[in-house]
């Protein structure tokens, strides 16, 4: 019996794509330089937590090109701005694809940004690797997945806070950013928490607008709600600059880790920079990286970015580390296709094994999603996050979840013969 997620050989590589009727890639590209495009937005809402995805993407071109390029070239970054603005983010992809002939692109942040973008890079066969958790039901031919799906943010957060050690939540809270990532995240954690015996009555679900800064009413609503005699979380995928007026407006209001914990998939060390964390000690975050993580690797990292950024003050966050290992992989890719050839890349990209940063190893999956860890932190006075719970190993990121029934039948699987993102689940492994 043959495992369907394994990768395909190398040798049939060609046949595949000749019977796909693919194009087979060029000995080598005729530019002088490899184009890499930075698609982050560096004003508006989003910038909080973007800009310091353009300047690690800077500092990675910059180390490769320091260790003698790519394909005896030199990397070439082209930054752009879509300032927040999410059709522009699809107007920019399209600049860095077709005017700019970027190799490859790295990018985007909110799920309406990727949402925005997708159908360009999939016109234009473009190439973007995603490095933000968002919330599945997804997988594209274009577009590697580095960031967290459900699976290994959203689930593992809301058991731990289910469980004894998480304080034995039994009333929950699904406060976020009005636009996609939170409502489908939302839509899988109410079938989740259902699933597990939690009436409707113990859900309150609340939308705000990107930028939202008036949180007095919200959080008051929050306090009433965890009155009624239950413990309750809050589960928080409130986006951007938001979050910093929504805890200052926690502290104010009083609210506590131990009365009422919130746990933030939105909220890392770069948003916290910016907050007087001293009343948020003991919320949680979760993600697949936290900076405070002590091996050799993150210790490594944080020196090379605090020298880059010239400040020993700049912290470092997951989607930071999602960056690394996606732009690490594409790097193995092309050494490998000795091509940066879109079709040959991607097909060399499935297996590719890089060292994360909390040190283990993430794997590339053929459904286009990461094998990673997964941590739970709380947030301590110095802005830091302190890992109190992760998982023993590996978790395969899940393009489709399995608590939507008709997501639960689907699956992800780009090689031979399945080359399809929402294919239906086969009752049988195919025989040799």
């Amino acid at each position: 019996m043959v495992n369907w997620k394994r990768p395909l050989a190398a040798t049939a590589t060609a046949a595949i794509m000749a019977l796909s009727g693919l194009a087979l890639p060029p000995v080598a590209n005729a530019a002088e330089t490899i184009k890499v495009g930075v698609l982050h937005s560096l004003s508006g809402t989003m910038a909080i937590s973007e800009t310091t995805l353009k300047d690690v993407m800077l500092m990675l071109i910059e180390e490769q090109n320091k260790a003698g390029g790519l394909l005896g070239k030199k990397l070439e970054p082209v930054v752009v701005d879509p300032a927040s603005n999410w059709p522009l983010f699809a107007e920019k992809a399209r600049e860095l694809i077709s005017k700019e002939k970027v190799d490859v692109t790295f990018g985007c942040w909110t799920s309406v940004s990727r949402k925005s973008v997708l159908p360009v890079f999939e016109e234009l066969n473009g190439l973007l690797f995603y490095p933000v958790q968002y919330e599945g039901e997804e997988s594209s031919r274009n577009v590697f997945y580095t960031g967290a799906a459900p699976n290994q943010q959203a689930i593992p957060a809301v058991e731990y806070l289910m469980s004894e050690d998480g304080g034995a939540a039994k009333r929950w809270v699904l406060l976020g950013t009005d636009y996609v990532y939170p409502r489908t995240t939302n839509k899988i954690l109410r079938a989740f928490l259902t699933s597990k015996g939690v009436a409707e009555s113990d859900i309150m679900e609340e939308y705000t607008p990107f930028g939202h800064s008036d949180w007095q009413t919200i959080v008051a609503s929050v306090k009433r709600f965890a009155a009624e005699g239950k413990k309750t979380a809050v589960v928080s995928t409130i986006n951007g600059d938001a979050n910093v007026p929504f805890y200052k407006e926690l502290a104010n209001q009083g609210i506590k880790a131990e009365d009422i914990p919130v746990v933030a998939f939105s909220v890392g060390e770069e948003e916290l920079a910016g907050i007087d964390t001293a009343p948020l000690v003991g919320h949680l975050a979760a993600w697949n990286y936290f900076m405070s993580v002590e091996t050799p690797e993150n210790e490594g990292f944080i020196e090379k970015w605090q020298a880059f950024i010239k400040s020993d003050k700049r912290v470092t966050n997951d989607p930071m580390e999602a960056h690394v290992i996606g732009f690490k992989m594409w790097v193995q890719a092309v050494q490998q296709a000795g091509t940066t050839d879109i079709d040959a890349v991607r097909q060399a990209m499935y297996g590719q094994e890089v060292k994360n940063l909390t040190g283990g190893v993430a794997v590339m999956n053929t459904n286009h999603h990461l094998s990673k860890p997964v941590l739970i932190g709380e947030i301590q006075d110095d802005g830091q996050i302190e890992t109190v719970w992760q998982t023993d190993g590996l978790v395969v990121g899940d393009a489709w979840s399995d608590f939507i029934p008709e997501s639960a039948k689907l699956t992800a699987n780009w090689t031979y013969p399945w080359v399809c993102g929402n294919c239906t689940k086969p009752k049988y492994l195919p025989i040799n």
